[in-house]
C-alpha cells in the first residue's frame, strides 16, 4: 500500500530517507501534529538525543493508540533549533532506531526557536494504512 518512490533519473536521499512515498488505497490516514520531548510527567530533557528518544517513543505511542504500526509512517517534518546543529547526528540517529529499516519521505528544518525555550526538537509526521 505504501510504496517507496526513489527515481534512478535523480540524486540518491542525502540521507536515510525516501524521496517520496506513494500511499496507494490507503484506508486511514494520521496527521500528527509537532510532538515535542514532554514527558507524561512534563520534565522534558536536556539534551537533544533524549528529546529525541522521547519524541519518538510519543510518536509510537500515538501510532498504537491509532492501531498503526512505525511502517505506516509516509513523511516525517523535523524541527530543530539551529543552536544544535552541529548534533544532528543524534536526531538522524533516532529516527534510523524508531524507523528499524523502515523509511518515510522525511524533511529537517532549522529553526531559530520553538514555542518553549526548553523544546530543542519537534517532530510532525503522516502515517497511512
Amino acid at each position: 500500500m505504501n510504496r517507496e518512490i526513489m527515481p534512478s533519473t535523480i540524486a540518491p536521499p542525502a540521507a536515510n530517507y525516501a524521496h517520496a512515498v506513494l500511499s496507494e488505497h490507503a484506508r486511514q490516514l494520521l496527521h500528527v501534529s509537532g510532538v515535542v520531548a514532554t514527558r507524561p510527567d512534563g520534565t522534558i530533557p536536556d539534551a537533544l538525543a533524549d528529546q529525541a528518544a522521547v519524541i519518538w517513543f510519543n510518536i509510537s505511542s500515538i501510532l498504537a493508540e491509532a492501531d498503526m504500526h512505525i511502517t505506516d509512517v509516509v513523511s516525517i517534518t523535523t524541527y530543530v533549533v539551529v543552536d544544535y546543529i552541529a548534533d544532528l547526528a543524534d536526531v538522524m540517529a533516532a529516527r534510523d532506531q524508531a524507523l528499524d529499516g523502515h523509511r518515510a519521505a522525511s524533511t529537517l528544518v532549522t529553526v531559530p526557536a520553538l514555542a518553549r525555550p526548553a523544546w530543542k526538537m519537534e517532530v510532525a509526521i503522516v502515517a497511512a494504512h
